[in-house]
């Protein structure tokens, strides 16, 4: 029996673990890094235990301090959640070697499906249908497109899309790099890349006595950077092919009995439009996405890992899938801006209905699996996720319109998200009608997809209604004269004036409360009901609406059922030191300067790449923005640079190719 659990692991998935043990009578244990000192995940445990230091490879992957951490806490199980040492089948072995309970396969199967080159060439053994793995140094024209992936992870990290021979070499070493910062191993190899394929997936679970399910498929298609972002069960794809779902389920219980395999994992494959798989990799541990499949099995899988793990047994079969279950991935990042992850505080996370948090639901609703909380400030250190939300409906219609209302409606205040993406994607037509692939975003547009949720009338009526609370707020605070309404003067005066930063610029709010009430300009059909500090109530064209408004210093979140708007109160006054220079490229994000594509003085090309950072697990390539000389160079490799800071400064040429 077990009593008490480290989870090798942070944020979301220590919370998750840290859930179903609490439930089970079960004892925590956490790990931290220095990054992470004040995250939910740490708070939340029964104890803590410090891992000195910021990056993964001087914490999170430092098994030999994790096991210590557990034999200093009394932990006599170790869960090791998904990513870091998750699939490190020495880590396993070491565990076992510690005396403690490895909560997760044996290590000779982590071993045999550690390597995706070698893991092909058993699944093929198997029986079990795959693409052909090629050798990075002899691809030709003729294999193009292919997928460059890591060998030893996932997650997207170290994989990349080349269409163009003489891209090739560039690409290995993009991402080799990586694959060694993320796994510790730059192993890479090349596949043929499917530009619209469907990625299906088996959950299995295996015990010790010789018992194998195949739980249920899910569908992970619509991916960025080869990444997921939507997840759902059951499939559309394989709901549609008669036949599929035998056929994947046997081929996923033969991959799970070629390794002796134990315990949750996840045998993934890239199918067509017809039915046809090959198997892509067999993840030896609990998906992110596994929230869909309990939601549509009802069961823990969780649960389910800490009792085979302690030797039990799972029923003959696996229980019957009902419903509909879609999950989305809300990330710290802005798609317009080619995924770029966003780095800060979160002010406020909550969605408007009762939300189970890391459950199964049992009847139709949402479910948030998150690793923040209000208050909590995301960092540069680790994968910029923020949280899973969940829905679970008797339809995949129902599904998705409900996650939808969920999203749109939530109050999501700090820095930027794709929300508004996630809400484009499940409210979108080709989704609802089950037509989703990897190449989604490419089909549909991204610039289309990532459209804010709120119009620009709807931006215009919030910043309206966020300088009406604004005013109500000075009221407030008022030490004299506070009987009387805000901007009151003797004789008639200029109106009150606020200006705002928004999603399509500037919009400066220009207002009058005068004894018959508001005279806004640009705003003529619409009428004040009232106004406090944090709610607005507008009549607009005979229409009541309601605006909820947060203040967090310059930043305003306005929420209402026109959707979601960010704005930034302009300063009265320009600063001319937070001036920089034309042609400045700044750093979109904190993060580490690794690579210099040009030196000062140097003539550069539009689009020509100038500096290389590493964030978030990922690499960033800031580019030259116009043609001309590159002026200023500011940072050097190593050196760690703030957001806004001024990497280099690029004079543009002038027409007819004068500088």
């Amino acid at each position: 029996m077990i009593q008490s659990v480290l989870v090798a692991n942070r944020g979301e998935i220590a919370r998750r673990v840290f859930a179903t043990c609490r439930r089970a009578g079960i004892g925590t244990v956490a790990v931290f890094s220095d990054a992470d000192a004040l995250s939910p995940h740490v708070a939340e445990a029964d104890t803590a235990v410090r891992l000195p230091g910021n990056s993964p490879a001087d914490t999170y992957l430092r098994g030999d301090l994790v096991i210590e951490a557990a034999l200093l806490a009394g932990a006599d199980a170790i869960h090791p959640g998904y990513g870091f040492l998750s699939e490190n089948a020495d880590f396993a072995r070491a565990v076992h070697e510690a005396g403690l309970t490895w909560i997760g396969p044996p290590a000779p199967a982590i071993e045999m499906m550690g390597s995706k080159v070698e893991s092909k060439k058993m699944m093929a053994a198997a029986g079990v249908p795959v693409l052909t793995e090629l050798d990075p140094g002899a691809v030709t024209e003729a294999d193009l497109p292919v997928l460059v992936k890591a060998s030893a992870g996932g997650g997207g990290r170290g994989m990349r899309v080349v269409r163009e021979l003489a891209d090739l070499p560039e690409q290995l070493e993009g991402a080799r790099r990586e694959a060694q910062s993320a796994f510790g191993d730059p192993t890479v190899f090349c596949e043929r890349y499917l530009e619209t394929g469907r990625h299906i997936e088996v959950q299995v679970m295996s015990d010790r006595h010789g018992t194998v399910w195949a739980v249920g498929e899910r569908e992970c298609s619509i991916q960025r950077r080869h990444q997921k972002v939507v997840e759902e069960a059951p499939s559309p794809l394989v709901e549609a092919v008669p036949g599929m779902r035998e056929r994947l389920f046997e081929a996923a219980r033969l991959a799970a009995k070629a390794i002796d395999y134990e315990g949750a994992g996840t045998v993934e494959f890239l199918a067509d439009h017809k039915g046809d798989f090959y198997f892509l990799e067999m993840n030896t541990r609990l998906q992110v996405e596994h929230p869909v499949t309990e939601c549509t099995t009802g069961l823990d899988l969780v649960d389910l890992q800490l009792q085979v793990a302690a030797g039990g047994s799972l029923d003959p079969e696996p229980p019957a899938v009902s419903g509909h279950s879609i999950e989305v991935r809300l990330y710290a990042e802005d798609p317009a801006q080619n995924w770029q992850p966003q780095s800060g505080p979160v002010h406020r996370l909550d969605l408007p209905e009762n939300a189970v948090e890391f459950d199964v639901l049992r009847s139709p609703g949402i479910r948030l699996d998150s690793g923040v909380v209000d208050g909590s400030t995301v960092g540069v250190h680790y994968d910029p996720m923020l949280a899973k939300v969940i829905s679970f409906a008797p339809t995949r219609t129902q599904a998705a319109t409900r996650l939808a209302t969920a999203l749109s409606r939530a109050q999501i205040h700090g820095l930027r998200t794709n929300r508004d993406l996630l809400v484009n994607v499940l409210r979108h037509p080709a989704f609802l009608a089950g037509d989703t692939d990897t190449a989604f975003f490419d089909t549909h547009g991204l610039d289309v997809l990532a459209r804010p949720l709120a119009s620009a009338d709807a931006e215009r009526l919030s910043a309206l209604a966020a300088a009406l609370a604004d005013a109500a707020h000075n009221r407030d605070v008022a030490t004299v004269n506070t009987s009387l309404p805000s901007g009151w003067r003797n004789l008639a005066s200029a109106p009150q004036s606020k200006t705002f930063t928004g999603g399509g610029g500037d919009l400066e709010i220009r207002y009058l409360l005068t004894r018959y009430g508001l005279k806004a300009e640009g705003f003529d059909d619409v009428a004040l009901v009232s106004a406090t500090a944090r709610h607005v109530a507008l009549d607009v064209a005979g229409l009541r609406r309601s605006f909820a408004v947060s203040r967090y210093g310059d930043d305003v979140f306005v929420d209402s059922a026109l959707g979601p708007v960010s704005l930034h109160a302009a300063p009265r006054f320009t600063d001319p030191s937070a001036v920089v220079a034309e042609g400045s490229l700044l750093a979109p994000m904190p993060g580490s300067v690794i690579r210099l594509g040009a030196a000062a003085g140097d003539t550069v090309t539009a689009g020509q790449p100038i500096v290389w950072l590493e964030a978030m697990k990922m690499e960033h390539t800031i580019k030259a923005p116009a043609s001309g000389v590159l002026t200023e160079l500011s940072v050097t490799a190593g050196q760690q640079v703030d957001v806004g800071t001024v990497l280099a400064v690029v004079e543009a040429a002038q027409p007819g190719g004068e500088l």
